[in-house]
């Protein structure tokens, strides 16, 4: 990520899973392990539908739509488990990650992460890839009363930094939360990961295009508008 094009900004704030790390196979993983043990197929619309909850919420959500019988605390600690470990020993960042965000913090920026992945899940794959001490503040959706559709956890990232939205521009890889992000008056970045085929609609509401993969690493595609 050429560092000269987007570090004007006081403030960034990170979403993790999808941006940062090459975690989605691994949700994906998840799912089809979860619903299959059920006798279930994967959705189309499941992952995007969850894209924007926190676990409470996608939890109970994979409850009533499935009509399963599991409590929802068996469900969450059942996705949890499954992750566990890999969040520990194997998810890596994207390529060129890491020198970006020592690049930002080197030169005052404060950086923040803004999450739906707890702190059981976060924590492991920042310190295990070195940058976790890089972070300011940390928020994840269930610290505040709304998820990814709406500008609540930029927001109270944002107020931890001591930043106003207008100084901080947020990472995202999912539209709802890039639409989000703009309409509280952040400047924003989206990632482009082929996660959730929404890339027209990200190119139109975004300042910065960026692509993540595990060959390119982390490309700009578009200066501002």
């Amino acid at each position: 990520m050429p560092y000269s094009k987007m570090s004007g900004f006081k403030g960034h704030i990170f979403d993790l899973d999808g941006t940062l790390i090459m975690s989605n196979d691994v949700w994906t993983e998840v799912d089809i392990r979860f619903l299959g043990k059920r006798g279930l197929s994967v959705p189309e619309d499941y992952s995007k539908a969850l894209s924007v909850m926190n676990f409470d919420q996608a939890a109970v959500y994979t409850k009533e739509r499935f009509g399963l019988d599991d409590d929802v605390e068996d469900i969450k600690k059942e996705w949890f488990d499954s992750a566990r470990y890999r969040y520990a020993h194997t998810i890596p960042l994207y390529k060129g990650v890491k020198q970006y965000l020592e690049a930002l913090y080197s030169s005052g920026r404060s950086l923040a992460i803004a999450t739906a992945s707890s702190a059981e899940l976060y924590e492991p794959v920042l310190k295990r890839t070195g940058v976790y001490d890089l972070f300011s503040a940390f928020v994840t959706t269930a610290e505040v009363p709304r998820g990814k559709g709406f500008p609540d956890v930029y927001l109270e990232a944002a107020r931890r930094l001591g930043l106003r939205p207008e100084d901080c521009i947020v990472y995202e890889d999912i539209f709802a939360g890039i639409r989000a992000a703009k309409g509280a008056g952040f400047h924003t970045a989206a990632c482009l990961n082929g996660q959730y085929q929404d890339d027209d609609m990200m190119r139109a509401e975004s300042e910065f295009l960026f692509r993540s993969s595990p060959e390119a690493g982390i490309d700009v595609q578009q200066e501002p508008v």
